[in-house]
């Protein structure tokens, strides 16, 4: 499993992803710190091909597909939008038909851009839960690859861009990440281990869509009935028993942040940055304010992990101010 990273391995998924993944820059900038009260870096995966980290993940799974099982029939999985738009991003990138099942009122904007890069869309369900379940049912109807959320080489694909900031901003204290399904999550923790850094990993998830944090706390997976949240790129409510394991394991802490705080979050990203974040992308940067005190004289980084945001999502946002 990923907590069993190698260095090998992790070199061998930089050479893979960045065939077709520039590294994306990390900065410190000055409104952010100020507001922060420490020196905060950004990580910004919104620098991808498709505007989120979840590329790498797709490349590298693709990749490695190939190379140990040879060509498919195609593959199928679900997703709000980055996962999707990764997976077939690397489908097209090495000839391999996509199918991805989406929830009812999934982002226009996402379901079109995973169209874009050439996959057939399907929507199916109220929530992600309800769309990954059925996505299960259409490999097996049609002789597909299904594709889950969480799987080994995802995480090797996604820990390249940690090694990448790392290697960029040597020393770090501690690093926030939002967490999903976990990927992003378990592949900072992975590349914190297998290079030996004194380095805290804390998690961030939305009031609204807790499975992750209540799993943190019980030990184990711990599931909710609802993720109703306008983040939706944490809106999980049954987590990933392996990539809880890794965060019970790997995490110093796991915040709960407000939806009104992510709101707010996003805004300030674009006023001090000029970069537009994702509500997902503006939850660490949240967490970061909300742990001002806790911060202080430490070097942070945040994974700003995508800027793929509706309009009319980011119009919300900014009335919140």
């Amino acid at each position: 499993m990923p907590q069993n990273l190698t260095l090998d391995a992790l070199t061998d998924a930089r050479r893979r992803v960045a065939s077709y993944v520039p590294t994306t820059p990390s900065y410190a900038w000055p409104l952010l710190c100020e507001a922060a009260g420490t020196e905060l870096w950004v990580k910004h995966e919104n620098h991808t091909p498709t505007g989120a980290f979840k590329v790498r993940g797709g490349v590298n799974f693709v990749s490695r597909l190939l190379a140990e099982s040879g060509r498919p029939r195609g593959l199928v999985s679900a997703s709000r939008g980055n996962h999707s738009q990764s997976l077939a991003f690397a489908g097209r990138a090495f000839g391999v038909p996509v199918t991805i099942v989406v929830p009812e009122g999934n982002s226009p904007d996402k379901n079109a851009a995973t169209a874009a890069f050439g996959a057939e869309l399907i929507v199916y369900g109220k929530d992600f839960q309800a769309a990954r379940e059925y996505s299960v049912q259409l490999a097996a109807e049609r002789g597909l690859v299904a594709v889950p959320p969480f799987h080994p080489w995802l995480v090797e694909g996604v820990a390249t861009y940690a090694a990448e900031l790392h290697e960029q901003v040597p020393g770090l204290d501690a690093v926030y990440v939002p967490v999903g399904m976990g990927s992003g999550v378990s592949a900072n923790i992975a590349v914190r281990d297998v290079l030996g850094l004194d380095c805290e990993i804390i998690g961030v998830v939305a009031e609204q869509a807790p499975a992750y944090a209540l799993s943190y706390e019980a030990g184990h997976v711990v599931t909710t009935e609802s993720a109703d949240t306008f983040v939706d790129g944490v809106a999980c409510r049954v987590p990933d028993v392996d990539a809880v394991d890794i965060v019970v394991a790997g995490c110093s802490r796991i915040v709960r942040v407000s939806e009104n705080e992510a709101a707010k979050a996003m805004t300030l990203m674009y006023r001090a940055t000029h970069n537009l974040a994702e509500p997902a992308g503006a939850l660490a940067l949240a967490a970061v304010l909300a742990d001002r005190d806790r911060v202080a004289g430490r070097r942070v980084a945040m994974i700003l992990t995508g800027g793929n945001c509706d309009l009319d999502v980011l119009h919300a946002a900014a009335s919140t101010l």
